[in-house]
C-alpha cells in the first residue's frame, strides 16, 4: 500500500481523493501537513475519518514518511516551496491544479523534471473515461481532430484551467502555438470570455469562460470525419485520473504527462490573459516573458478561504 501524504486540505479534492483511495488496495492518505486556513478542528476530523497516521509539522520530516506526497494548497503560488522538500528527498509529488500560474514557475518545474524530479498533475479534465471513449473509437471512424471547445464557469483561471486541461487532453502530444482574446459576451448580468488557440498540428481550439456561477463542463471536438459531443461527469472526474495516478505507482501503463505538457496548459492562459489586457493581439506561447503578470495565488487563497467560512 503506497502512503501518501497530502499537504493543506483547502480544497474538496483531498477528501474527494482519499474516499476514491478507500475503494481500491494501492494508495492510502496517511500524513497531513496543514498551514493554510483549514482549522484544527477540520484537519482533526479529516486525519480521522480517513484514517490518518499523523499530522507533521515539517515537511521534511514528513517525506520521510511518505512514498508520494499530494501537494494540494489552493494557493498556487506556494506550490513549488511545498514540493520541494520532497523532491529534494527523492519523493515524487502530485501537484493539484492549477500547478502553478506565472511563467518563472512554468520554467523551475520544467528545470526540476529536466533534473530528475518527479512531478505528476494536474487536473482530472485531462483524463476523463469521455476523453478515453473518444480514443476508443478507431482511427478510420474517429478521424484526426480539426477543432476543440470547451465550456467551463466560475472563474478565470482556478477553475478555467480545467477548459484547457480538457482540450488537452484530445490533442495529446500536439503542441500549442499562440492564444488569442476574442471578446466577451454578456447577457443580463453574466459575462461569457472566449479565447482561440493554435496547436502545431493544425488544429485549433476555443475556450469559454462564463465568469459568474459553476457551469458543467463541456466539450465538442470535431474531426475531419464526424463531431463529438461531452458532458463530462463530475462524479467520476477523479476516480478515472486516479487510476492513471496508482498505475503509475505500480509501475503499469498509463496517461500521465510530462511536466511541460502540464506547463504548457498554464502558458496558453497566460497567454490568454495577456491577450486580453492588449486588446486582443495573438500572443504566442514563445513570447511570453518572465516579468508578464500571473494569475495571483495568493489573492486566490484569500478569496477561496473567505468563501469557506460559515456564513453569519
Amino acid at each position: 500500500m503506497f502512503r501518501i501524504g497530502t499537504v493543506n486540505i483547502d480544497t474538496s479534492h483531498a477528501p474527494s481523493f482519499a474516499e476514491i483511495l478507500l475503494q481500491g488496495d494501492v494508495a492510502r492518505y496517511t500524513a497531513i501537513y496543514n498551514d493554510g486556513f483549514r482549522t484544527d478542528e477540520e484537519v482533526n476530523a479529516f486525519i480521522e475519518k480517513y484514517h490518518l497516521e499523523k499530522r507533521y509539522t515539517d515537511l521534511t520530516e514528513m517525506a520521510k514518511n511518505v512514498d508520494i506526497a499530494f501537494i494540494q494548497s489552493c494557493n498556487w503560488d506556494r506550490h513549488i516551496e511545498m514540493a520541494k522538500p520532497f523532491l529534494d528527498a527523492g519523493v515524487p509529488v502530485f501537484i493539484d491544479k492549477p500547478i502553478v500560474g506565472n511563467l518563472r514557475d512554468c520554467k523551475t518545474l520544467e528545470q526540476l523534471a529536466k533534473s530528475g524530479k518527479v512531478i505528476l498533475g494536474t487536473s482530472a479534465m485531462r483524463y476523463t473515461y469521455e476523453r478515453d471513449s473518444f480514443f476508443a473509437v478507431p482511427d478510420a471512424e474517429r478521424g484526426e481532430i480539426l477543432h476543440v471547445s470547451t465550456m467551463v464557469g466560475v472563474d478565470e483561471f482556478n477553475y478555467a484551467i480545467h477548459s484547457i486541461e480538457s482540450i488537452l487532453g484530445f490533442l495529446k502530444g500536439d503542441k500549442a502555438l499562440s492564444c488569442r482574446f476574442v471578446g466577451t459576451g454578456k447577457v443580463g448580468d453574466v459575462p461569457t470570455d472566449t479565447y482561440y488557440v493554435r496547436f502545431a498540428s493544425g488544429a485549433t481550439a476555443c475556450y469559454h469562460i462564463c465568469l459568474k456561477g459553476w457551469q458543467p463542463s463541456t466539450a465538442l471536438v470535431m474531426t475531419n470525419k464526424t463531431s463529438f459531443a461531452y458532458k463530462l461527469d463530475v462524479n467520476k472526474l477523479y476516480e478515472a485520473m486516479l487510476k492513471h495516478v496508482c498505475a503509475w505507482l505500480e509501475g503499469k501503463p498509463n496517461d500521465l504527462v510530462s511536466v511541460s505538457d502540464m506547463t504548457m496548459g498554464v502558458k496558453i492562459m497566460l497567454a490568454g490573459k495577456k491577450s486580453k489586457e492588449t486588446g486582443g493581439e495573438e500572443i504566442a506561447l514563445t513570447d511570453l516573458k518572465e516579468e508578464d503578470p500571473g494569475f495571483d495565488g495568493y489573492a486566490f487563497e484569500a478569496f477561496y478561504a473567505e468563501q469557506q467560512r460559515p456564513k453569519k
